[in-house]
C-alpha cells in the first residue's frame, strides 16, 4: 500500500547530512595527526570533536526532525563555540564550516535568524582565527575580508536552502491535497458505482421477479376461482401456468447472479420472445396481444444483446402496467426500424392516465432510467379513457452493454 510523504525534505534527506557531518570530524580528526600539533592541543582539539559529535546526536539531529525552537538554538551557540575553540587549536580546521554554515541555515526559523546565527558564527569563527594569529593588525586585514565573502557565500546559500524548504513543504502540501482529492473522488466514485449496480439490480428485479410473482400470484387466485366453481381442466391448466412462470422466474434468479442477460434471450431471438411473451400475457389475462415486426428476423437478430435487453425489458414493464392499471382488451407491440435507430411501441386501448401524472410505482421510472443509460427516449402519450401508447426509441449507435 501506497505510504503517504508526509516528512518534510530536510528529514527525508537527514542520512546526507549525517554521513558528511560524520566523515568531515574524522577527517579533521585525521589531520591533527598528520599535523605538527602538540599532544596537548591535539587531545584538546580531539575532545572539541567529541563534544561536536555528541551535540550532533542530543541536540541537532532532534532539532532537524522537528524544527523546535530551544534544541535548535541551543545546538547552534554551543557548535559556534566548538567550532570557533576547533579553529583556535588547528586553524586547518576551517573547513568544518562547510558543514555547520548549512546546519545554521537548515536549523533557522527566518532569514534574519539564519543572517544573525551565521553572522555570529563567522566572527566567533574570525575570533578564533585573529588568537591563532596573535591578534596582530596584519592578520585582521587578511581575515577581515575573507570573514565579509564567507557571510555573503553562506547568506546567499541560506537563502536558497530556505527556498528549497519553502518549495518542498509546498510541493509536500500539494501532493497531500491532491492525494485527499483522488481519495475523495475515488470514494464518490465508488459510491456513484454502487448506487448504479443498485439501481440496475432493482430494475432487473423489477423486470423479471417482481412480474413474475404478480402473474403467479393473479394465476393462483383465477385457479382458486375456478376451482370453487368446480372447473377443473381451467384450474388445472391456470395450475400449468404457474408453474411454467415459476420455472422462468428461477432460470431468471438464477441469470442474475451470474449474469444480466435475460434466460430468454438466451436461446432466441428478440422476435421470437416478444410473441412468446404475447401469448403469455394473453393466455393469463385475456387480452388480445398483437406482435408486429417491420422489420426482418435476421434485423432483429443483429441487433447489439445490449439493445435487444432493454428493448425486451420495455415491453415486459408495459404489458405489466397494462395488467395492473389498464383494464385494455387490446394491446399491440410494434418493433421496427426508423432513422433514428430501433424503436418498440405498445398500444393499448384501457382507461389510459394523465401523462403529467404518471401511476407512482417503480415501473415507468426504470423504464426510463434503463432506456436513457443506452442513449435512448421514451416516449408516452396517454389520455384518460383513450388508451395509452408507450415508445421506446434507442439510437443505432446505442451502447452495447446496459
Amino acid at each position: 500500500m501506497e505510504q503517504p510523504i508526509e516528512e518534510p525534505v530536510w528529514v527525508r534527506t537527514l542520512i546526507g547530512w549525517h554521513v558528511v557531518f560524520w566523515s568531515l570530524l574524522l577527517v579533521s580528526a585525521v589531520a591533527s595527526f598528520l599535523s605538527n600539533l602538540s599532544a596537548g592541543r591535539r587531545g584538546a582539539y580531539l575532545g572539541v570533536l567529541v563534544l561536536l559529535a555528541v551535540l550532533y546526536h542530543l541536540l541537532a539531529i532532534p532539532a532537524m526532525e522537528s524544527r523546535r525552537r530551544l534544541p535548535s538554538h541551543l545546538y547552534r551557540l554551543l557548535v559556534m563555540l566548538c567550532v570557533a575553540t576547533a579553529v583556535g587549536l588547528f586553524p586547518q580546521s576551517i573547513f568544518l564550516l562547510f558543514i555547520i554554515a548549512p546546519q545554521i541555515w537548515l536549523l533557522s526559523e527566518s532569514l534574519l535568524d539564519g543572517v544573525l546565527f551565521s553572522l555570529l558564527l563567522l566572527l566567533a569563527v574570525g575570533t578564533a582565527q585573529l588568537w591563532a594569529a596573535g591578534w596582530g593588525m596584519e592578520a585582521l586585514r587578511e581575515i577581515l575580508p575573507w570573514i565579509l565573502i564567507s557571510l555573503v557565500v553562506t547568506t546567499l546559500l541560506g537563502v536558497w536552502i530556505e527556498k528549497v524548504i519553502e518549495q518542498s513543504e509546498q510541493r509536500a502540501d500539494l501532493i497531500e491535497q491532491l492525494r485527499t482529492t483522488r481519495d475523495e473522488l475515488a470514494e464518490a466514485h465508488h459510491t456513484a458505482g454502487v448506487m448504479a449496480e443498485r439501481e440496475r439490480m432493482a430494475r432487473e428485479i423489477h423486470d423479471t421477479l417482481a412480474q413474475g410473482m404478480t402473474s403467479i400470484v393473479m394465476l393462483s387466485q383465477t385457479a382458486a376461482v375456478e376451482l370453487s366453481r368446480g372447473a377443473v381442466d381451467p384450474a388445472a391448466a391456470r395450475l400449468a401456468a404457474i408453474e411454467d412462470t415459476a420455472r422462468e422466474n428461477l432460470a431468471e434468479a438464477r441469470a442474475l447472479v451470474s449474469a444480466f442477460t435475460p434466460v430468454a434471450l438466451s436461446g432466441a431471438t428478440l422476435a421470437e420472445v416478444l410473441r412468446r411473451q404475447g401469448e403469455r400475457f394473453a393466455a393469463e389475462t385475456g387480452v388480445d396481444v398483437q406482435v408486429s415486426l417491420d422489420m426482418a428476423d435476421d434485423e432483429v437478430a443483429a441487433l447489439p444483446q445490449g439493445q435487444q435487453v432493454v428493448l425486451l425489458r420495455a415491453a415486459q414493464e408495459s404489458l405489466a402496467n397494462v395488467r395492473k392499471h389498464a383494464g385494455a382488451t387490446q394491446v399491440q407491440i410494434r418493433l421496427g426500424l426508423s432513422a433514428d435507430g430501433v424503436a418498440i411501441e405498445i398500444t393499448d386501448d384501457g382507461s389510459g392516465f394523465t401523462p403529467s401524472a404518471e401511476p407512482s410505482g417503480y415501473g415507468l421510472a426504470a423504464m426510463r432510467g434503463r432506456v436513457e443509460e443506452s442513449g435512448g427516449t421514451v416516449s408516452v402519450d396517454s389520455a384518460p379513457g383513450r388508451g395509452t401508447r408507450v415508445q421506446v426509441l434507442i439510437p443505432a449507435t446505442g451502447q452495447e452493454d446496459c
